[in-house]
């Protein structure tokens, strides 16, 4: 335990028997290193202090160094059992609250293409393709007519 003045009631040398005075000289020291790392007077330019004791800057690696193209880094087999959402969209509209809660049976809602516009063909909520709707065998579906190049 200490006492008022600071030191320990055994003298055994553990470092809870640190004298005021060192204790005050510790908190000091700390607080001048607090001080400077959070001053204006960082590091050049780049928001870090000139020492942080033996510290060094990380360098990054160079990438387009490395040998190999994108299609040898990742071969496709690899993602082939990856699980995809596709969406054929006919239209889109815009209504309001009031129509949605009125909406009943046999109500139409008029769409933003006509008939025999292309739909529009979504992986994962991104544009893809678009196509024309078929029947066949008595199942709707979708001949892809056009594929969209992404935007990069």
């Amino acid at each position: 335990m200490f006492s008022q003045h600071g030191t320990s009631s055994d003298q055994s040398g553990s470092p809870f028997s640190a004298s005021h005075a060192d204790t005050e000289a510790l908190l000091n020291q700390a607080e001048a290193n607090l001080a400077a790392a959070i001053s204006p007077n960082l590091g050049p330019g780049h928001g870090i202090p000139g020492d942080l004791g033996g510290t060094k800057a990380f360098e990054f690696p160079n990438f387009e160094s490395m040998a190999g193209s994108p299609e040898e880094a990742m071969a496709l087999s690899s993602l082939q059992n990856v699980e995809l959402d596709l969406c054929i969209e006919l239209g889109r509209t815009e209504l309001l609250i009031e129509e949605v809660l009125k909406m009943k049976e046999g109500v139409v809602v008029p769409l933003d293409k006509l008939a025999g516009d292309p739909v529009d063909i979504l992986v994962n909520g991104r544009i893809i393709a678009r196509g024309e709707v078929l029947v066949l065998n008595d199942n709707f579906c979708v001949r892809v007519a056009e594929i969209i190049s992404p935007e990069l």
